[in-house]
């Protein structure tokens, strides 16, 4: 027969574990990350409890978790603040508990008890933690991080306008074009996903603040860096013909219209598609164009063409299409699909153009 003389230890109740969670972060502090050895400690104490939590959570992969112990972890954890703690301490936990923490952060925000999401509910009452991980960004150790955990917050409308109404959104005109190719791209990801997930929020903001926003992005297409001018014409335009496009579907329609009457951006498309690289050109090309799949009533190609066939073009745009139609045609003869395009339909659409380009020109009073 044998003996233990050592019995294993009792499970934390959700109770215990976010009071061991909570003593962990608050060990934290300025004193403790001053000192090596004290910070070592402090950080493995913590990583323990994160894993702890996972497992509360999601379970080990051979037992289901304890959904009546997920609830209640989600309501102490709102309960006592803790979720404040989890994002200040963000940039002084190590990788593994960063990791663990976005792992978790996604099944957190999701839960419901009493069919009230309570960290949801929680955020709501301190968007500021928002703000913070906007700004988180300018942190390369934790910016990608943060960013995981923002994206997850911004599939919620309520997080996606508030952001897109703060002062914070304005950074991301900043941290698209970060040195870091890694940091700017996820910039780009969430910076995409605020423009594009919640179209009546995106209406509100863009009607609100049409000049400021279209004064900044246009800097973005007009950038020295290939990355930048690339991802920002996806913001707008997918390589794929008339998918989803934020500018040009309602209730953005009436966003549609202001923009293909302003010559500065119709200046801005002509420069694009004179670009060394050929993807830039196709993108540029498609701007040409409303990309709006709840069109297909529309019986006529020609109302899904934006600055050149648009029937009410300004008279300025008449006279910039007419000046510049020998380049442009030139541009437009060369111009060929990108892979995995229709080339039937991309022909047929540059077709129409180059016929209105045409006509355009022979106008007698374009002048």
């Amino acid at each position: 027969m044998s003996f233990s003389f050592f019995k294993p230890s009792r499970p934390k109740t959700p109770q215990e574990l976010v009071k061991a969670i909570q003593d962990s972060l608050m060990a934290l502090d300025i004193k403790t990350v001053a000192e090596v050895q004290s910070l070592k400690k402090a950080l493995e104490e913590v990583e323990k409890n994160f894993v702890t939590m996972r497992l509360m959570l999601c379970g080990d992969g051979e037992v289901e978790p304890n959904m009546d112990q997920v609830s209640q972890l989600t309501l102490e954890i709102c309960k006592e603040d803790v979720i404040a703690l989890f994002i200040h301490k963000l940039p002084i936990l190590g990788w593994e508990a960063r990791k663990d923490l976005v792992h978790c952060w996604s099944i957190l925000l999701k839960q419901q008890v009493d069919s009230v999401c309570c960290c949801v509910l929680y955020l709501e009452k301190h968007l500021e933690l928002l703000d913070f991980l906007v700004a988180c960004y300018d942190n390369k150790e934790i910016a990608l991080n943060c960013g995981n955990v923002l994206r997850e917050c911004i599939k919620l409308p309520t997080f996606a306008k508030y952001i897109l109404e703060s002062p914070s959104f304005e950074l991301f005109f900043k941290y698209v074009e970060l040195p870091n190719f890694d940091i700017a791209s996820d910039a780009f990801s969430t910076f995409k996903d605020l423009l594009t997930k919640h179209e009546t929020a995106v209406s509100e903001f863009l009607t609100a603040h049409y000049d400021e926003f279209f004064e900044q992005y246009e800097k973005l297409l007009a950038s020295s860096n290939y990355v930048t001018r690339r991802q920002s014409l996806k913001v707008s335009c997918s390589s794929d013909f008339f998918s989803r496009n934020f500018f040009w579907r309602l209730p953005n329609s009436h966003i549609m219209k202001r923009y293909i009457v302003e010559v500065r951006y119709l200046k801005v498309m002509m420069t694009l598609l004179k670009d060394s690289s050929k993807n830039i050109q196709i993108s540029a090309f498609h701007i040409f164009k409303v990309l709006n799949l709840s069109s297909r009533s529309l019986h006529s190609i020609l109302s899904r063409i934006i600055f050149v066939a648009n029937p009410n073009k300004p008279q300025e745009i008449k006279v910039i299409l007419a000046k510049n139609h020998e380049r442009l045609l030139a541009l437009l003869h060369n111009l060929s699909p990108g892979k995995g395009a229709d080339d039937d339909e991309f022909e047929e659409e540059k077709e129409l153009i180059i016929k209105e380009i045409e006509r355009v020109s022979r106008m007698p009073n374009h002048e």
